[in-house]
């Protein structure tokens, strides 16, 4: 770790944000002395289990426009230094888990507190500090906070968690939840003062990591900003396993040439569906309302050219790619979303995200260094959701009574052309947890959820469709430029997801529309802003009014348009005592099989093949 001078000038958010009054956004300057002498009596004056095991690794003050963070980053990361910081205090802390695993936390501590405390989480098997979001966080004057969940490692290596269960604990639960709990007592002695509001933001794992936390802890947050969560990764593996089976092998007469995806394919679904939101600009928006006919693409003989169409077995394939996953009458997983297409390749054959499945099974599941994919079939999907480590990972309890009932409130955003975690996982929680906590409060009372025409994985869009995605969702900043935070140019609560979260929490305004936002140069704010557009609570989509310029928000509206997904009813028993149950008891598993049992969450296929 280490802090270094930077010449640039940040600045702060300060009272000025629009959202805030002038008394309830007002900083505390009253801390205590950044010195490794005054944390250690800090932590020695906490009565806790946790801090009877942690210890203080190092303290360093950082004053503004410094910058500090983790320079040896695992492979697969960007450097994960945070630039142009405010005056802060940063804290490292370890805290052993058992015999055998500790994890470390780290804290920005900002000399101006806003009185609220953010939680950041992490991507992929989250093997690192997540300094990036932690710097954004404390720009608003957060006192914020990540953890390596136990282990380091690239986003994409599993292998670490291979015969090592107390690791797999702290990252699939062990570690966020202690994090919070001794971060959080740590901030209060640091300060003099309680914290006002707690806050956490997180996408992909960092998403799963957030819902897993709520669903243990009801009063950890007061809200969360969760992006694309693989909240059902049992499931996920699975799906990832059976599809890329459906596609393998590369050079069977079935495989589609994965330049297809991005190309052929993917273009068919924009001719069919794009302008269903009333704009031709390669951005499909309404993908509920949208069938394409991918007879269009059938070869109309054997010389046709190969990569301008496909074969009627190469389109039986495309059907099962589209297809959900189900084994007999068990629904396991849903399909990719339309206009997902380019990022298959990634996700099919062998791309990071089949690798990650195989690995997962291997070293978690089986414990079998030579198993391999082609050994996939049903018994293996019933060892993965059976297995101890998905009770401890899977954020599958819907019953969110506890959190609710504290208040509570979930933003939740997914990339609609996401092919890392598709994007139906996240309308098939929200109606799960519909159905599992009934119709005496309205869901979106407490739990909005938002589709981002055009994102990729919690970030990004395709090049040459450059949809508008910036809405300050985790790691959105880490793409545009040293000291980022919100949405350069917009820190409002009407493009700032974070914002309009703390907004609903603190001051009741529900938030029905983020305006999105892309600059020219797509990571530059500086470049100018080429498009702007609102990004609807489902189920609504944005649909342009058909007067003005496209790419500016004013000229678009939100329609009921998207079909809710069709849920059958959690049975009794899986809504009834499952919440009370910590990850990897006895009793806990012995309901999962009651509460996973399928449904049926659509009912006619949307495609014709």
């Amino acid at each position: 770790m280490f802090a270094m001078i930077h010449s640039h000038k940040g600045h702060l958010l300060g009272i000025a944000v629009a959202l805030m009054t002038q008394a309830s956004w007002a900083y505390s300057s009253t801390t205590s002395e950044c010195s490794l002498n005054n944390l250690i009596h800090i932590l020695s004056s906490i009565a806790s289990p946790l801090s009877n095991t942690a210890k203080v690794l190092s303290v360093t003050p950082v004053r503004q426009n410094e910058s500090y963070g983790d320079p040896n980053t695992p492979h697969g990361l960007p450097p994960m230094i945070s630039a142009q910081l405010p005056e802060l205090c940063a804290v490292e802390l370890n805290v052993s888990s058992s015999k055998t695993s500790s994890y470390t936390i780290s804290l920005f501590l900002p000399t101006e507190w806003n009185s609220r405390f953010l939680a950041t989480g992490g991507g992929g098997t989250g093997g690192y500090i997540n300094y990036l979001d932690m710097g954004a966080g404390s720009q608003y004057g957060f006192a914020t906070m990540s953890t390596d969940n136990g282990h380091r490692s690239a986003p994409d290596d599993i292998e670490w968690a291979y015969k090592n269960p107390q690791e797999l604990t702290d990252w699939g639960w062990r570690a966020m939840s202690g994090s919070v709990e001794l971060s959080k007592q740590v901030i209060k002695g640091y300060y003099g003062d309680d914290i006002q509001y707690s806050y956490y933001t997180g996408c992909s794992m960092g998403g799963r990591q957030g819902l897993k936390e709520a669903q243990l802890s009801a009063d950890s947050f007061d809200g969360m900003l969760i992006g694309a969560p693989p909240w059902w990764l049992s499931h996920q593996v699975a799906w990832y396993s059976e599809v890329s089976n459906a596609y393998y092998p590369v050079d069977d007469p079935k495989s589609i040439p994965s330049e297809l995806f991005s190309t052929l394919i993917a273009q068919t679904v924009i001719d069919q569906c794009d302008e269903i939101d009333g704009v031709k600009d390669g951005i499909v928006s309404d993908t509920e309302n949208c069938h394409p006919n991918f007879d269009v693409l059938l070869c109309d003989s054997i010389g046709s050219n190969s990569s301008e169409c496909l074969t009627s077995l190469q389109l039986e394939t495309l059907a099962n790619i589209y297809k959900d996953y189900y084994i007999g009458s068990e629904f396991v997983h849903p399909a990719f979303e339309l206009s997902s297409e380019p990022g298959w390749s990634q996700s099919l054959g062998s791309g990071l995200i089949t690798k990650f499945a195989t690995d997962y099974i291997k070293y978690i599941v089986y414990e079998d260094l030579n198993w391999s994919l082609d050994q996939y079939n049903s018994s293996v999907y019933e060892q993965l959701k059976n297995h101890k480590s998905s009770a401890e990972i899977d954020a599958d309890q819907f019953d969110m009574s506890p959190y609710r009932d504290n208040g509570g409130k979930i933003l939740m955003y997914h990339g609609l052309s996401d092919s890392v975690v598709v994007t139906r996982v996240s309308s098939y929680f929200y109606q799960q947890v519909k159905v599992a906590m009934g119709e005496s409060l309205p869901i979106t009372d407490w739990f909005r959820l938002f589709f981002v025409p055009g994102m990729l994985h919690c970030q990004g869009s395709q090049p040459g469709v450059d949809a508008p995605w910036h809405i300050n969702g985790a790691g959105q900043n880490w793409l545009t430029g040293p000291g980022a935070y919100s949405v350069p140019g917009f820190e409002d609560s009407k493009h700032d997801a974070l914002l309009a979260l703390m907004d609903w929490v603190e001051h009741g305004n529900a938030v029905d529309q983020i305006v999105a936002t892309a600059w020219r140069n797509s990571t530059d704010p500086s470049s100018g802003v080429w498009k702007q557009r609102p990004i609807c609570s489902y189920p609504k989509t944005a649909k342009y009014s058909g007067v003005g310029d496209v790419n500016e928000a004013q000229n678009w509206y939100s329609e009921l348009q998207m079909t809710p997904l069709s849920v059958v009813a959690l049975s009794v028993k899986a809504k009834r005592g499952f919440r009370n149950l910590r990850p990897g008891s006895a009793a806990r598993r012995g309901l999962r099989k009651t509460q996973l049992i399928a449904y049926r969450i659509r009912a006619p296929t949307r495609l014709r093949v």
